[in-house]
């Protein structure tokens, strides 16, 4: 094939793409001249090239295309589904032809008679009716699916390099990183070597390469939605349903090899929803919803890796159906089925072989797809959960990693043996101890045969390393066992190793094909000292053990949504600053705890700064002044989204379960107040003030505290956990009790079951149920329907201010403005200020 047919293909695939989604965006708005121009101007470039490089069929379906959206520009023809129709079924059949192209250098021989037939009877404003889909049902042409899409731009200036270039690329900077931690290695075992500081920035460079090689393979998750417009625009025409697709995040970019994985999970996904979830539009209307369908698709970072959420607003998942379902499969018994909770029992839709479908259709009801979404997703060392609305739809949560190249991993041993687990699912790590009297609560102990851990009021699912992979005889658990709290899906397991080594960047090589049939390992890797190691798979792990695999029943820890209360005990990590001085902080707000060494501390424009996770992390010193003297700095590692901070401090001392209850207000910047905490005296920290260290734009001013107010009941709605455990210590230092809840249905559970508060404070921005239809829920009626309502979001537009007022909001507090929510409790509470 030459250079110049090669360089066609590329563009014209490239065109191809970008016109189904263009097509589909100018059925919605037919008056869109843009979008228009830019159709015409692409099947224009692909009609003239063709005939340069001598294609006449191709030629011929795009000049007979091309003449349609002539009179289209031309204001000769309107813009109909049924002519839409029309073009995309051209632009498929150019598909088809540049597809054969590709693979044989040739045209393929065909007969596009009919088409260009159609296409020229239509420019000539005959208009004939447009060929029906091969389905059993028929479509109505006035259901068209709507579709929110970005208006196509000129792209940036690009330059093409073949994907085997980028992966050679990789693979030699795999191999440097080998080196690097090879070197690295050898360093620690040398003092004062005469190559330690030549080293040091060799390490340096060679992270900032592999950054940038890392970017080059970096692709917008946009590219694997390109055809989901038109799939829904052709499933809403055959479902004869109205269905409106936005997505939000097409930009967020991940490694192409991952794109690669979940291009095919995603468009089972968005199938699902239309045919499963979303009802037809006489249902809709009959239960009083609109009778357009939405189905929403959100990406964005989080940590480590992206977050991707599929969502519509549809009927939501049949739990009697899977019940019956999961029954008749043989999967669980009807006793085990009684005592499951309903989420439980919706992830049985993840199991081989189960589909409530009522018929079987050329979409859905073999019962053959979200088990292999699943497993495929898990492949790549992911995760998939779903929250489930009956009656108000389903919304699925894909969590990958950015690259499956390079990543972050803990190394540990069990059995005399080296293995490495990815630090994107461990949660964190626990020492297991018993006290003299043999009592201890993070003591391991067995239920029905199973060893579990009793962690914060939470029993947590263990297995033994050693045992699982039959390596010897593991070591005593009285004599204090390293756990390793990983996370798998939303349940959390415990894996039990005899030691625990360092987190190290490794470079992931595909597993053997002699052991690819056993499934607790992902790949293997060559540690600095030169041995290879194996990859666990938490996933894996927890699939041989039947541990929180799926739902089945069995013994499992979910990370449920948690009521937290400020007059119930709170869990603290105790530690000293400024010399002797002893303090606390709510354990729920610290990420992680870290002992960075002083070489790994350097400076950014004066302050204290270290690499953390790939990126430069904030270090704020609780005392003030930073001693770079230390051999090593214990730090508390706060984080949220794609944020983090860590706060210098003397040592750290305890965890520990007491009520916290502020008796002692400060006037002090960066404290909430004085606490009896085990019997001594302490200082809470205010997080909020020492986060705006950090990062000024974070939050605005410090918490007001310790004020003399009379004690009222609040709820806090808000679907961010780190946000939640701020706002509860915060509001109870203020004099408030608070209960605080992760979502709207939580919320109004609480509702319906009789609970009563004085105020409710809510987030806008939430999944499944927002703010503003909360504010609704409540003003329609019941108990609350009196209450004063106080939203607290990021949003502080004018027009999101009113709407929220509209929605019935009482007072509106933005989330970068803290010391405004007391004053707005105080007003709506009816409560004198403070002099």
């Amino acid at each position: 094939m030459d250079d110049l047919l090669a360089d066609f293909l590329t563009e014209t695939n490239e065109s191809l793409a970008e016109l189904d989604v263009a097509l589909v965006t100018l059925e919605r708005t037919p008056n869109d001249e843009a979008t228009l121009s830019f159709i015409f101007r692409l099947v224009h470039t692909i009609k003239g090239t063709c005939g340069f490089l001598g294609l006449p069929r191709l030629e011929r379906v795009a000049h007979a295309g091309e003449n349609v959206l002539g009179k289209i520009r031309d204001k000769a023809l309107t813009v109909t589904p049924d002519i839409v129709s029309q073009i995309l079924a051209a632009l498929d059949c150019i598909k088809s032809i540049v597809a054969h192209l590709g693979a044989t250098g040739a045209e393929p021989a065909g007969d596009d008679s009919a088409l260009i037939a159609t296409l020229n009877a239509t420019a000539s404003g005959e208009a004939p009716a447009a060929p029906e889909p091969e389905s059993e049902t028929k479509t109505d042409p006035e259901v068209p699916a709507t579709i929110s899409a970005p208006t196509p731009t000129a792209a940036a200036q690009t330059i093409r390099v073949t994907v085997d270039v980028l992966e050679d690329l990789m693979t030699l900077v795999s191999e440097l990183v080998l080196t690097r931690n090879q070197l690295l290695q050898l360093a620690r075992t040398q003092e004062n070597a005469a190559f330690s500081v030549p080293l040091q920035r060799l390490s340096h460079i060679t992270s900032d390469l592999q950054e940038g090689v890392m970017k080059t393979r970096m692709q917008p998750i946009g590219n694997a939605w390109n055809k989901l417009p038109r799939l829904v625009r052709d499933l809403s025409r055959e479902m004869n349903k109205k269905i409106e697709l936005t997505m939000l995040g097409a930009d967020t970019e991940l490694d192409r090899q991952v794109l690669e994985f979940i291009k095919d999970p995603l468009t089972h996904m968005v199938r699902n929803s239309g045919d499963h979830g979303l009802e037809t539009p006489e249902e809709r209307r009959a239960v009083g919803k609109p009778e357009h369908g939405t189905i929403s698709l959100n990406a964005f970072h989080e940590g480590g890796h992206i977050i991707i959420e599929i969502a519509d607003d549809g009927r939501g998942l049949a739990i009697e159906r899977i019940k019956a379902k999961a029954i008749a499969n043989g999967l669980a018994t009807e006793a085990e089925v009684a005592a499951m909770s309903d989420d439980q029992i919706a992830r049985f839709i993840f199991r081989a072989g189960l589909s409530t479908a009522a018929k079987l259709t050329a979409v859905s009801g073999r019962g053959v797809g979200m088990d292999v979404v699943k497993t495929n997703i898990e492949r790549i060392g992911g995760t998939v959960d779903l929250k489930n609305n009956p009656g108000h739809g389903t919304t699925f949560i894909i969590k990958i990693p950015l690259t499956l190249a390079i990543v972050s991993a803990l190394i540990v041993e069990a059995g005399k043996e080296r293995f490495a687990i990815p630090q994107i699912s461990v949660v964190e790590l626990v020492r297991a101890r018993r006290e003299a009297d043999g009592t201890s609560e993070s003591a391991i102990e067995r239920i029905n045969g199973t060893p579990v851990l009793r962690l914060r009021s939470r029993l947590l699912p263990l297995v033994s390393l050693s045992g699982l992979l039959q390596l010897g005889v593991p070591l005593a658990e009285d004599d204090g066992a390293y756990i390793v709290v990983a996370q798998v899906g939303t349940n959390m397991l415990g894996i039990i190793v005899d030691r625990v080594f360092d987190t190290e960047e490794i470079v992931v090589k595909p597993v053997t094909a002699i052991l690819r049939h056993v499934t607790m390992f992902s790949g293997n890797t060559i540690l600095g000292d030169g041995s290879v190691i194996m990859i666990l798979d938490p996933n894996g792990i927890a699939r041989a053990t039947g541990i929180g695999a799926g739902g089945d029943g069995k013994l499992a820890a979910p990370v449920a949504a948690e009521t937290t209360h400020s007059e119930d005990k709170t869990t603290m990590l105790l530690f000293r600053a400024n010399g002797e001085q002893k303090m606390a902080v709510p354990l729920g707000l610290v990420a992680r705890l870290e002992d960075i060494p002083r070489e790994r501390i350097e400076l950014s424009c004066g302050q204290p700064v270290t690499q953390y996770r790939g990126k430069l992390m904030p270090l704020v010193p609780i005392s003030g002044m930073h001693d770079p003297e230390r051999e090593s700095q214990p730090v508390l590692v706060f984080a949220d989204r794609d944020r983090a901070m860590g706060l210098m401090v003397d040592k750290i001392i305890d965890v520990v379960d007491d009520r916290l209850t502020i008796e002692l207000g400060v006037a002090r910047p960066g404290m909430l107040g004085t606490a009896v905490i085990r019997g001594e005296a302490m200082d809470i920290i205010d997080t909020g003030f020492w986060l705006t260290q950090a990062a000024h734009d974070w939050f605005d001013g410090a918490v007001p505290a310790g004020e003399d107010v009379r004690e009222r009941h609040i709820l806090a709605v808000d679907d961010n956990a780190f946000f939640r455990q701020l706002l509860v210590p915060m509001l109870g230092a203020a004099g408030y009790q608070v209960t605080s809840v992760a979502s709207g249905a939580e919320a109004l559970a609480l509702r319906d079951a009789g609970r009563m508060f004085d105020a409710i404070v809510s987030d806008i921005d939430m999944p499944e149920m927002d703010g503003l239809t909360l504010a609704r829920t409540i003003r329609a009626g019941g108990p609350w329907a009196e209450l004063p309502l106080i939203a607290l979001t990021a949003r502080a537009e004018p027009r999101d201010i009113e709407v929220g007022r509209e929605a019935g909001f009482s007072d509106y507090v933005t989330k970068s403005r803290r010391e405004d929510l007391t004053e707005a409790l105080r007003a709506c509470l009816a409560e004198p200020a403070l002099a």
